[in-house]
């Protein structure tokens, strides 16, 4: 059995939690958790990838089992967390990584590495966008309407993505047989959004999510440049990140990997094997980047 460890680091005075996995010596596998979850998501695909990979799994500030203040004592916008997780890999000593990014991890993983482009050895996207390509309007609407103006009336509109309802819904939507997935999942997410004051938090986030857009010609300059291997593994089935996010890393990514799998948003609850196959047999371009190009 693969001893996964769940620690602690401190961060300008922060608290993040993560799992690690893995041979101290090994390529450093970076899992970036989205919304409304944490590193709790990668719970069963840390010991499948560990060994080749080093595995290293940090919650979020705000999320999961990490430092959650008051939105009046802490910036919530994806340049803060970016920052919080350069912060967690500079305490960890790792300075290479390949990233898994998923939802609200994927623009916390371009602003790295676009903050420090040859640092990223491999990109695994799952779900997790980087082209205007792939948002589902009906979903999408309140949350650009949010960022535009933070009225009550808009805030109203987007308060139940934060509700039993909604969370449910993403674990379940697109989902051939739901009874596949553990509802254990949502619950832990719902006990964790409901602590005191992380409604205002994940606002905050939604207001900020505006800021990701203008970044994308900037990554797509950098996966150009870089020829960064690239796998986009894609539940096709989602309706909030459609699976023309997937294929859209075609126009500048070097030969990527799409793979489009029958599930929803959280593909790892209901088709972990398909996404541990396609990463394994990604894994001989990420060590060759990593062995070649350090």
């Amino acid at each position: 059995m693969v001893a996964v460890h769940h620690r602690t680091v401190d961060v300008d005075g922060l608290t993040v939690f993560y799992r690690d996995a893995g041979p101290a010596d090994a390529p450093v596998l970076l899992l970036l958790h989205g919304f409304p979850t944490s590193s709790h998501m990668f719970r069963h695909l840390i010991p499948a990838l560990a060994g080749p990979y080093r595995v290293i799994a940090p919650d979020h500030i705000g999320f999961g089992r990490s430092s959650a203040p008051d939105a009046d004592d802490f910036a919530y916008t994806f340049d803060a967390l970016t920052e919080v997780t350069r912060g967690f890999l500079d305490a960890l000593g790792v300075d290479r990584y390949a990233i898994y990014v998923q939802d609200y991890g994927a623009p916390i993983g371009w602003r790295l590495a676009l903050a420090s482009p040859g640092a990223v050895t491999g990109v695994v996207s799952q779900n997790g966008n980087a082209y205007d390509d792939g948002f589902v309007p009906e979903f999408w609407e309140p949350v650009w309407a949010y960022g535009a103006d933070p009225s009550p009336e808009n805030e109203a509109r987007l308060r139940p993505a934060l509700e039993r309802e909604a969370v449910e819904w993403q674990y379940t939507h697109g989902v051939p047989d739901p009874t596949v997935v553990a509802p254990d999942a949502w619950e832990h997410d719902l006990a964790l959004l409901a602590r005191p004051g992380v409604d205002r938090a994940q606002l905050a986030l939604f207001a900020d999510y505006r800021t990701n857009r203008p970044l994308y010609p900037a990554v797509h300059r950098w996966l150009r440049s870089s020829g960064v291997p690239v796998l986009a593994i894609w539940g096709c089935n989602d309706e909030i990140f459609a699976p023309a996010g997937a294929a859209a890393f075609r126009r500048d990514a070097r030969a990527p990997e799409i793979v489009l799998v029958d599930g929803g948003h959280f593909l790892l609850e209901s088709h972990l094997d398909t996404v541990v196959g396609a990463i394994e047999d990604f894994r001989p371009r990420v060590i060759g980047a990593t062995s070649t190009d350090g």
